[in-house]
């Protein structure tokens, strides 16, 4: 369906485009790919080697949006209606059979019997007027079966009435159309809508614990399929002159359907107004929002759509800094087509085929010849290193260190990006939370110098999970003080803490060796 044209047929010069990028990258967010369009014209699009346009990106939120249109599609089928209760697909979570608390039954759900649980509908957890009143780090919660935690938060809230964000409900809504469909709710939806739109065939969702899809956040598809997706939401259910969805459901998704602006804010992004597993947005538009800056802004009045999908995982002023940019220097300036303009188009063309993922850059340091193959031993810690070393080679390195698995070796450019296997062993792949031994994430790694005796790593974790470690070196006579931060959903609790150490030689802090 969609064409690849020039920012001046699409109604805005290649100029203001070219300002507009330049300025959001000068602001060094994670950014993995751009897209924009208006209409079926594509007249923008960018991706940060190593990404390209096929990798199947994890949308985490976004994937909620996704949950939405599975469950229209099963109530226009006749499998549920809106005011169906959540209770009556989950009674083995609810009273056991004779009147008895799951409490006393020995069944699981600390608030089996809660009355607002009951109450609760399909409509109010699309949107996200739950009765949960609690956050449960389900990840850590040692269940084999995600199901189970929900029925084990606390259910204070009145459904239907006031807003929450209540991530967990999402996946109960994508449970509830896999136990209706037989097949995971992605399938279901790539079956009846999503291979008419252009989505792509190796598109899929992660699992759960008990086997279940991730539906709150564990989409993995293209800008370009998530580009799709929002053109059919916006096209309310049609795709070339073909109805997949019915209009009512999906005006009523776009629509605010309730307040979500408890602190009454009134301007920030996120609180024009919530639909079914989707947020308002300024002008009367929506958009689908994932964690990291997976985003499909759309605004209808101008037919425009800006994809981007980002790993700002820690950085506060990333959303709100580019919504601004969007409604302030990039919709109001969307006219009728303009004249071609060849040479500033050539110029946007070239921008666009150079973006590479941020790295650290800084001044290079002649104290990187004194710390070159020194082992520091480190005091304990709360990522459990005992010792460390760095290797120069150029503009290259390698930080070799001892924790709880073993030795360690991560690989890292100098003012540059290194691309490697991220050492640390175990994580999960394809179900959340269950540790996968021998698995290893896709990371990029670069280090620069901030200071002449500091030395800053930064770690991106670019594969199914993304996640970023900030790793902070400072180095006084023969000690080293480290500071790690991570930015990550459920991994990378290694990397998180303060350590001191010493250099274990009693020579010079330059002699290097162990």
């Amino acid at each position: 369906m969609f064409e690849l044209v020039s920012p001046e047929s699409a109604g805005i010069s290649s100029e203001v485009i070219l300002d507009f990028w330049k300025r959001y990258d000068s602001y060094e967010f994670s950014t993995h790919s751009i897209i924009m369009a208006r209409g079926d014209k594509i007249f923008a699009e960018a991706y940060y080697a190593p990404f390209h346009k096929d990798f199947k990106h994890r949308m985490y939120s976004v994937s909620k949006s996704f949950v939405a249109a599975a469950v229209g599609l099963c109530e226009e089928e006749g499998l549920l209606s809106l005011d169906d209760k959540l209770a009556d697909y989950f009674p083995e979570y609810l009273d056991a059979p004779g009147g008895e608390s799951a409490e006393k039954s020995g069944k699981p759900g600390k608030p089996a019997a809660n009355e607002n649980l009951k109450e609760m509908t399909i409509r109010d957890m699309l949107t996200m007027s739950t009765c949960i009143d609690e956050n449960i780090w389900w990840f850590t919660s040692g269940t084999k079966d995600r199901n189970e935690v929900y029925f084990q938060l606390n259910a204070s809230r009145i459904p239907g009435t006031t807003f929450r964000y209540d991530s967990p409900g999402s996946y109960m809504l994508g449970v509830i159309v896999e136990k209706l469909t037989g097949k995971p709710f992605l399938e279901y939806l790539k079956e009846k809508i999503l291979h008419n739109i252009g989505f792509s065939e190796d598109a899929y969702c992660l699992k759960c614990p008990g086997g279940y899809s991730f539906a709150d956040s564990g989409v993995m598809c293209s800008a370009r399929d998530l580009l799709a997706f929002a053109r059919f939401v916006m096209n309310k259910g049609t795709w070339d002159g073909a109805r997949y969805l019915n209009q009512e459901f999906l005006e009523a998704a776009t629509a605010k359907q309730v307040d979500n602006d408890p602190r009454c804010v009134g301007t920030s992004y996120n609180c024009h107004g919530y639909g079914y597993q989707i947020w308002k947005a300024p002008n009367d538009g929506f958009a689908f929002i994932g964690m990291g800056d997976q985003l499909a802004i759309c605004d209808p009045a101008s037919e425009f759509i800006f994809i981007i999908n980002s790993d700002n995982q820690g950085n506060d002023n990333a959303r709100a800094l580019l919504y601004h940019e969007i409604y302030h220097n990039l919709v109001p300036k969307l006219k009728e087509p303009l004249a071609e303009n060849p040479a500033a188009y050539a110029e946007l063309t070239e921008y666009l085929k150079s973006r590479e993922l941020v790295h650290l850059s800084g001044s290079r340091s002649s104290f990187q010849e004194k710390i070159d193959g020194v082992t520091y031993v480190l005091e304990e810690n709360p990522m459990g290193i005992e010792k460390m070393r760095f290797d120069f080679d150029g503009d290259r390195g390698t930080l070799t260190y001892q924790n709880a698995q073993g030795e360690k070796k991560l690989l890292f450019g100098l003012d540059r990006n290194a691309f490697s296997k991220f050492p640390q062993d175990g994580y999960s792949d394809m179900i959340a939370t269950i540790e996968e031994k021998g698995h290893r994430y896709d990371c990029a790694c670069s280090a620069a110098w901030v200071e002449e005796k500091k030395l800053k790593l930064k770690v991106q974790i670019i594969d199914k999970y993304f996640g970023n470690i900030c790793m902070t070196f400072g180095f006084k006579d023969n000690r080293v003080g480290i500071v790690m931060v991570k930015n990550a959903e459920a991994f990378l609790n290694e990397y998180c803490g303060l350590a001191n150490g010493k250099a274990q030689s009693r020579n010079e802090i330059g002699t290097k060796g162990d």
